[in-house]
């Protein structure tokens, strides 16, 4: 029988779901329906803290438009990640967990991540456990997920381009290689957040150089 929308969400068998299974089953929850971002982080279980940084940062690595919500997402991000890092419980206080997502937010994000998430899947797996086998290991890649929800939450113009979606990037490699304790999955999610930083560092000395060739010519 199908939930009624005033009943809570039921959380599910998490530990044997993929990633796509994982996406599936929440867009099968919450079908037809907003979803508060508190009930997704209820039903995501034992690995909501992971999980809802993975759900979070999708959007932003994959074509779908959702404008405004990079500050939001990236602070639910930089939060989640933050309380993991310092030893703390997931948890979101109750302004974030009334956040509605649309109706539609998980058939989207199914449809628009569908080839990313697969391509990881297929990908990742346990190995490289070096990177992975020590909880202070695990707190210095989630410091990493860190500084890419704070360039995800820069409020920065539609252009240049992937300015949201580079640091969406890293955050999901780096997460979810966390979780399938893929070592070499850990150092891609560095590649990619290094290769971030060096885009960013790029796009901010052109606007530096711009300004100061229009403040040469105003100036006279």
């Amino acid at each position: 029988m199908e939930t009624p929308p005033s009943a809570p969400p039921r959380p599910f068998n998490r530990e044997a779901l993929s990633l796509a299974e994982e996406l599936t089953a929440l867009g099968k929850q919450f079908e037809g329906r907003p979803a508060a971002l508190g009930e997704v982080f209820d039903a995501l279980g034992a690995r909501a803290s992971a999980l809802l940084v993975v759900v979070c940062a999708l959007p932003f690595s994959t074509p779908i438009s959702i404008p405004g919500l990079s500050t939001p997402f990236g602070f639910v991000i930089l939060l989640l990640a933050s309380r993991y890092f310092v030893g703390l419980p997931p948890w979101l206080p109750v302004r974030l967990r009334r956040v509605r997502l649309p109706a539609d937010f998980f058939a989207k994000l199914i449809a628009a991540s569908s080839r990313l998430v697969g391509w990881l899947e297929r990908r990742l797996r346990l190995r490289w456990v070096a990177l992975t086998d020590a909880e202070w290991k695990l707190r210095l890649h989630t410091g990493v997920v860190i500084l890419s929800a704070l360039l995800l939450m820069l409020p920065l113009p539609p252009l240049p381009p992937l300015t949201n979606t580079l640091p969406a990037l890293a955050a999901v490699v780096l997460t979810f290689s966390v979780l399938k304790r893929d070592g070499l999955g850990v150092l891609a999610g560095y590649g990619v957040f290094l290769f971030t930083v060096g885009y960013f560092i790029f796009w901010g000395e052109v606007v530096i150089q711009v300004f100061n060739k229009v403040y040469s010519m105003l100036a006279g």
